[in-house]
């Protein structure tokens, strides 16, 4: 794992810092050809250059998003923003369920929207897979 990564989910109060760690760990483990640092201040996932998952803490909780998630057509996860991405949030490392998580970790590659170049197109968001 990044060492910026790691850095990352050591600064964190224990329970997140579990939280942290098992996301980086299954997100690796799923996605092993992606490239993975710190952006914006928080751990994300690229394939190709694109921003597929990441996860950042927030005041009570940590958010795992999915740039292209509210196209995952997936119960469990929410809308969040005015483009694609959907997330879910955790307070105990215990919530987070790993067979739902691989499964979202597929869909992350699978379905695409290109936020690479999403400033290049003036805003404009279009599906890559």
């Amino acid at each position: 794992m990044n060492s910026d990564i790691q850095a990352y989910n050591s600064k964190q109060a224990e329970e997140d810092k579990a939280i942290c760690t098992l996301l980086a760990q299954e997100i690796s483990k799923a996605l092993p050809e992606a490239e993975h640092k710190i952006w914006h201040a928080h751990p994300v996932w690229f394939l190709d250059g694109n921003p597929v998952a990441g996860y950042s803490k927030l005041k009570d909780s940590v958010r795992l998003l999915f740039w292209s998630g509210q196209s995952f057509d997936e119960k469990g996860l929410k809308n969040e923003g005015s483009f694609k991405a959907a997330e879910i949030r955790y307070t105990y490392a215990d919530q987070v369920n790993t067979k739902d998580l691989k499964r979202w970790l597929k869909k992350a590659r699978d379905i695409q929207w290109d936020y690479k170049n999403i400033v290049k197109r003036k805003g404009v968001l279009l599906r890559l897979k």
